[in-house]
């Protein structure tokens, strides 16, 4: 009998989980919280039923209900599950965790591995409960970062080995597999990261491998920034992967590009050790 499966996600990095699930085992629902979001158009393309919910009310509860999900999965889904979706799957509610848990709980765990200038990070399958991040852990797969990964690398990496393990969590378990609680001794949290967070200031940056870190770190969202006085008009300079810049209204640009076109290229990049 084919497991009935509903998945939650919201970005394109859940993208890379329904596709190996739906490719090894089938989805009969995928939810996300917009119309258009990557996970629909998923959907749309594959023939899947797909549900836009801006709030997990009651209705919405009801109306996945309906599926009768032997399998909740959440990847990168960005919102909190109510205790009663907790409770609809037949088998079990699982979540990909971008982390080796009980390290960097929280919504920010793949920024902050690189913050911290982590070797080695990975991600976790656990069962979900009430507290977030906090359930017992079925699988984890180790991953070595590279010293190129941006978050959005990470991510794609991340939901690529988290795709294939909680297939594997799934086939090995329908309600049978063995969890590990997580030791609470070793909790680490991560917090929700803001458009100030990629915040440079000039006068007083950071060492020159703090802000690779931030550049890598916070590449998608929120970036890395700065504002500069060009001959008296304040504009935005964003700091890119790759040793790119981007002047607010044009196309990123390298270095020595950047150099050559703006007379004060050099004094800026100088200034934050960057040359």
């Amino acid at each position: 009998m084919r497991l009935r499966i509903v998945f939650f996600g919201s970005s394109k990095y859940s993208v890379v989980v329904a596709k190996k699930l739906h490719e090894k085992l089938g989805l009969v629902l995928i939810v996300t919280t917009q119309k258009d979001s990557p996970p629909q158009k998923f959907a749309i393309e594959n023939n899947i039923e797909s549900k836009v919910f801006e709030k997990l009310d009651e209705n919405a509860i009801s109306q996945i209900k309906s599926y009768k999900p032997d399998f909740i999965v959440v990847a990168d889904y960005g919102k909190i599950l109510p205790k009663e979706l907790l409770s609809l799957p037949r088998f079990d509610c699982l979540n990909v965790h971008h982390s080796l848990l009980p390290k960097y709980r929280g919504p920010s765990p793949a920024p902050t591995a690189i913050l911290r200038g982590e070797k080695i990070t990975g991600v976790s399958i656990i069962s979900m409960q009430e507290e977030v991040d906090a359930g017992p852990i079925f699988a984890q797969k180790e991953y070595k970062l590279k010293d190129t990964d941006t978050t959005d690398s990470l991510l794609m990496e991340l939901n690529y080995l988290g795709g294939e393990l909680v297939c594997q969590v799934i086939n090995n378990t329908k309600g049978q597999q063995e969890s590990h609680a997580q030791d609470n001794s070793k909790v680490t949290y991560t917090k929700l990261l803001n458009k100030n967070d990629g915040f440079i200031d000039t006068e007083n940056p950071p060492p020159t491998a703090e802000i690779d870190k931030m550049i890598r770190a916070y590449f998608p969202w929120p970036g890395v920034f700065l504002r500069y006085n060009f001959d008296g008009k304040w504009k935005i300079l964003k700091l890119l992967p790759e040793k790119k810049i981007q002047v607010e209204g044009k196309k990123p640009m390298s270095y020595k590009d950047f150099i050559n076109g703006y007379k004060e290229g050099r004094r800026i990049l100088s200034k934050l050790k960057l040359i």
